[in-house]
């Protein structure tokens, strides 16, 4: 679950306005989030214009990766699954492709079949017992990044098994914003950020000049930053998992499934990726989750560009090699 507020750990963003170049705001509901959309510009009717720019492409990246619409491309792959392949645009070809190999390096932690799951973890207060070990393993017997088979020649996508699926719940938001951001690029719009319910990309300057900045709420105060970042053309994704989890026999089960072994992932409250797009970011904070906070962060320190913040499940701080804190507050740092 990707959240824009989290108790642990919260992202905020200081900003500033000049006199000339001002910052518009809009507030939508796409893809059954929130979406934050704010560009610099030096007039309303050009921030007007932008921020309509935005919401067209982030409706039409919806419309492609849907997999309730069941005239969408993705609807249509996981309609012949089993069956035949599906040709399909190459923006969604890519996409897969994309997630097949962030699949490779988390080894299985990210993995877009997780649509094939049955959900027999409920997590709203009606579960009274917990799923037998027959049940868990048969619940991802259709799951596997390796069942997607792409050909590129004929720019196909064929899912092996009947009853798979794929779908892009934990990168769809990443790339829409990723999308949005480069559309308003190409249209000459020097500064903006779009925050797809914590699926964050900024790029270019606040009015002041200034960079835009990234705070971190103090976990013991609320009303006060624990530290804060400068976010220079570049991705910031939190996730977290505080909101739904439940408790059996005093353990608690967290709602982000491990899509390999169909158990909920354990140790981690939230997980803050930085990356030069959101996409990546929003596929690693969901796999540092299923990884764990020291495997997660030995694949982040591999990765050029990319950084992350992790608090467990104890309140301990982990963090990469390049993250550097500025006015750390009784930090347990680890």
């Amino acid at each position: 679950m990707k959240i824009p507020f989290l108790i642990f750990f919260q992202i905020i963003l200081i900003q500033s306005v000049s006199a000339q170049d001002k910052k518009y705001d809009h507030v939508l509901k796409q893809m059954g989030s929130r979406f934050d959309i704010s560009v610099v510009a030096s007039s309303e009717e050009k921030g007007n214009k932008y921020i309509d720019i935005a919401i067209t492409e982030i409706k039409r990246i919806e419309k492609l990766i849907s997999s309730w619409d069941k005239h969408s491309e993705t609807s249509k792959i996981n309609h012949n699954a089993g069956i035949k392949p599906v040709k399909v645009s190459k923006e969604l070809f890519d996409l897969i492709n994309r997630s097949i190999q962030v699949s490779k390096i988390t080894n299985g932690a990210f993995d877009i079949s997780y649509a094939s799951m049955d959900e027999i973890w409920k997590f709203d207060g009606t579960m009274t017992e917990i799923p037998s070990a027959e049940a868990i393993k048969k619940s991802v017997e259709k799951v596997g990044y390796k069942n997607i088979i792409l050909n590129d020649n004929d720019q196909t996508v064929f899912l092996k098994h009947k009853g798979m699926k794929i779908g892009f719940g934990a990168i769809g938001k990443g790339y829409a914003a990723d999308k949005a951001k480069k559309l308003l690029q190409e249209k000459g719009v020097r500064a903006g950020l779009i925050n797809a319910s914590g699926d964050l990309n900024c790029w270019g300057k606040q009015p002041d000049g200034q960079s835009w900045k990234a705070g971190i709420i103090n976990p013991l105060n609320k009303n006060k930053i624990y530290s804060w970042f400068d976010i220079d053309n570049q991705a910031v994704v939190t996730s977290g998992n505080y909101e739904k989890f439940i408790y059996f026999d005093g353990k608690r089960y967290s709602h982000i499934i491990n899509p390999k072994t169909g158990y909920p992932a354990n140790g981690i409250v939230s997980a803050t990726v930085f990356a030069p797009k959101a996409e990546l970011a929003d596929a690693l904070a969901t796999s540092i989750f299923v990884m764990g906070a020291s495997v997660g962060i030995d694949l982040i320190n591999q990765l050029k560009g990319v950084e992350c913040v992790i608090i467990d499940d104890n309140n301990r701080i982990h963090n990469s090699k390049g993250i550097q804190f500025k006015n750390i507050i009784n930090s347990k740092k680890n």
